[in-house]
């Protein structure tokens, strides 16, 4: 009876286990795709007879309000290609069209408080790496590189694609245009591609998927998706692409004479499979990009920037490693950046990206100029990885910093378990990395550093734990350490319920456990300590949200910490305690907010925290934000405050002509620094931009200026 009573109850969870994984699928599951001979007009129109004669599928399931219901409004896709490129038709019915949410214009737009369709395709079909595009119903486009099935996004990945969108009185409709040039496939009789597609309509809250609808799941898990098929005679894509550029601009220093500057460069891309592109990059040049957003630092660790630059972006997921965020053995804002953020030329650089079966390759080379007390240098990075079952890899990095009579090497190895299958449809990782460096003239030449890690993410608890370790003599000088000589353990559990009881509430968010433990790896002595539990948080219907939390730190000074100039803190272990409330309202409304406000010990002393951003989305050409910081702090040593603002404009004429104007003071700099940056796109993969830098001092009460920057990049594609 024992014997039949477990096989019963082992039937039974097997059954429960493929109705939770059969849940998310929604027949059909297979898209057909349908040959064009007849010129698509890309206008969101779709009045072309091939839209009418192709396979549609309509069958969206609710992800959000109202997990496995139908999609409430009616939406259909259909796709058709011809020799160049892939065509999405999107009809996007909606009973209440005068709510449609859309209030964002311009290329790479934040697209989470918006209606908008994402599309998402994985031309491999390993079911782990993929391509979004999204667009909303002004026809602005945004899109994503994804690895990892979903554990790693390129958000700054820009593609040659085009999409179309108009609004009537039905809803919104709109076409997407997709060179098979910006994809990477194996190419073959018939192509089989994953595909899967996600509506939000900001309106209702409510989030539809075609596959994939659990709440366990999300789009960017390809894994989930559906199948394209119907892809025939797609030849071998040999693409060879030059994008060159042209540069003019002046600066003016404050007492020097304007100093002009004109400069030439670009890239050459190559496919060297269809699946493995070659980029060479000359006399590489970041004009356009915007300024950093200058920090206070409170604490006696390193601030850490993140990248902005094109070039290094573009690639950026193939050298993630499996380090995280603390300990990254390549960080490429050391290529071409002084530790004082000051630009050093980048002269040449060559770059290999892609996929061979299941082996995915990164490999970049640069050479960077002299100047002034920093040498020439070359720095190289390759990475590789190799699938391992269906989600899971190994993988190695090496990283390299040659100057005259020096070398600084990085090398290592990483591994993931991953499967989104646990008790049905539940997402488990595992992994781990081993890193060590070698510095040619250190007196102890090398170091390394390890990382363990586990994570159980889903809708009802979110779990995560992880041990780290950086030894003394460990030196990534190609990398970011905001702490050195340190052992850490992490663990943060999260229970999100969704009270049925309180039908105003979506969902709620619990944390009884959530700590970071630092101890120093020579004396095994505490560094530093941070714990949080959230008694009460919650997300409403509404869109509203909000949280309460109680903190408990520490901190072991060695020797004493000069926190502002002249105010020292005394070595030694401090404990304190602070209390949290944050909120922010719903970012699909023309006017929404956030803030929060952190209050408790601080060291000796006290600390209060203030912070609040209001941003107003006018209309689909016109939006504004503003954001204010301010620390009040009390100490024995002496009492300060810091201060911190910044605030934007954008402007867009149309999905290809925008711009934004960024402004920002904090009261340590006492500087004002403008940037004011303008963007034409008058194809996909052509760029002008204009932009300005001015910087002005306010230290005596008056605004002087001290230096201004003006410069025009002209960027031009072609394909040979």
């Amino acid at each position: 009876m024992k014997i039949r009573a477990c096989a019963a109850y082992g039937l039974m969870i097997l059954v429960l286990t493929a109705n939770a994984v059969l849940a998310q699928r929604s027949k059909p599951d297979t898209l057909y795709a349908i040959r064009t001979h007849e010129k698509i007009k890309l206008d969101g129109i779709l009045d072309e007879p091939v839209w009418q004669t192709a396979p549609h599928i309509a069958n969206f399931t609710q992800r959000e309000l109202s997990e496995g219901e139908p999609a409430s409004e009616r939406t259909e896709v259909a796709v058709v290609y011809d020799e160049e490129n892939v065509y999405i038709g999107v009809w996007c019915w909606d009973s209440e069209p005068e709510k449609i949410v859309a209030k964002k214009m311009n290329r790479d737009f934040n697209w989470r408080g918006e209606d908008n369709f994402e599309i998402i395709i994985d031309s491999y079909h390993d079911r782990r790496n993929s391509y979004l595009f999204v667009t909303n119903p002004n026809g602005a486009r945004a899109d994503v590189q994804i690895l990892d099935n979903g554990r790693q996004f390129n958000r700054n990945w820009d593609g040659v694609w085009d999409a179309k969108a108009r609004k009537t009185d039905q809803g919104w409709f709109a076409e997407f245009e997709i060179p098979f040039s910006t994809l990477k496939f194996e190419t073959g009789t018939e192509l089989v591609w994953g595909i899967n597609f996600e509506r939000n309509i900001r309106h209702k809250r409510e989030q539809v998927l075609w596959q994939g609808w659990s709440r366990n799941s999300d789009l960017e898990q390809v894994s989930r998706a559906g199948t394209l098929v119907g892809l025939h005679g797609i030849e071998n894509v040999n693409l060879v692409e030059v994008k060159p550029y042209g540069l003019a601009g002046a600066n003016k220093a404050i007492d020097e004479d304007a100093d002009y500057t004109t400069k030439v460069g670009g890239d050459l891309n190559y496919l060297i499979t269809p699946t493995v592109k070659l980029n060479l990059t000359v006399n590489t040049d970041f004009a356009q990009v915007e300024s950093d957003r200058a920090r206070i630092n409170l604490s006696r660790f390193s601030l850490y920037y993140p990248e902005k630059r094109e070039f290094f972006l573009e690639g950026a997921d193939y050298f993630d490693f499996g380090m995280g965020r603390r300990i990254q053995p390549f960080y490429s804002r050391r290529i071409g950046i002084s530790p004082e953020r000051t630009e050093i030329p980048i002269l040449a650089g060559a770059r290999v990206l892609g996929k061979m079966g299941p082996s995915t390759i990164g490999a970049m080379s640069i050479q960077t100029a002299k100047k002034d007390t920093f040498p020439t240098a070359n720095y190289s990075v390759a990475r590789w990885k190799q699938d391992v079952g269906k989600q899971s890899f190994v993988g190695l990095i090496g990283i390299s910093k040659f100057e005259k009579g020096r070398q600084n090497l990085t090398y290592g190895t990483d591994f993931l378990y991953s499967t989104t299958t646990l008790f049905g449809d539940k997402n488990f990782n595992f992994g781990g990395a081993y890193v060590q460096s070698y510095t040619s003239d250190a007196v102890t030449k090398t170091g390394n550093a390890q990382r363990l890690f586990v994570s159980y993410p889903s809708d009802l608890i979110e779990f995560d734990a992880s041990w780290e370790r950086s030894a003394a003599e460990f030196n990534p000088e190609v990398g970011f350490l905001r702490r050195r000589n340190f052992q850490m353990l992490y663990t943060e559990l999260q229970i999100n319920p969704r009270p049925a009881f309180l039908p105003w509430i979506r969902k709620a968010a619990i944390k009884p456990v959530d700590f970071n433990y630092y101890i120093d790896d020579d004396t095994h002595e505490l560094s530093s300590f941070y714990a949080e539990f959230r008694p009460l948080g919650f997300s409403t219907k509404s869109g509203e949200f909000m949280e309460i939390n109680i903190q408990r730190s520490a901190e072991n000074l060695k020797e004493d910490f000069e926190i502002q100039d002249g105010i020292l803190i005394p070595a030694g272990e401090y404990w304190f305690t602070h209390y949290e409330i944050q909120f922010r309202s719903f970012s699909g409304r023309p006017l929404f907010v956030r803030g929060g406000v952190n209050w408790g010990d601080f060291y000796d002393g006290t600390r209060s925290e203030w912070s609040g951003r209001l941003t107003w989305r006018a209309t689909k050409n016109f939006s504004a934000s503003g954001d204010w910081q301010r620390n009040i702090i009390d100490l024995p040593g002496g009492d300060f405050t810091t201060d911190e603002v910044g605030g934007r404009i954008e402007v867009a004429a149309s999905p290809d002509l925008f711009g934004a104007v960024f402004g920002q003071w904090n009261n340590e700099d006492n500087e004002v620094l403008f940037n004011l940056r303008l963007n034409w796109i008058p194809e996909p993969g052509k760029n002008l931009f204009f932009v300005i830098n001015q910087l002005y001092d306010i230290a005596g009460g008056s605004w002087k200026e001290t230096d201004t920057t003006i410069a025009t990049k002209l960027v031009w594609r072609f394909v040979l």
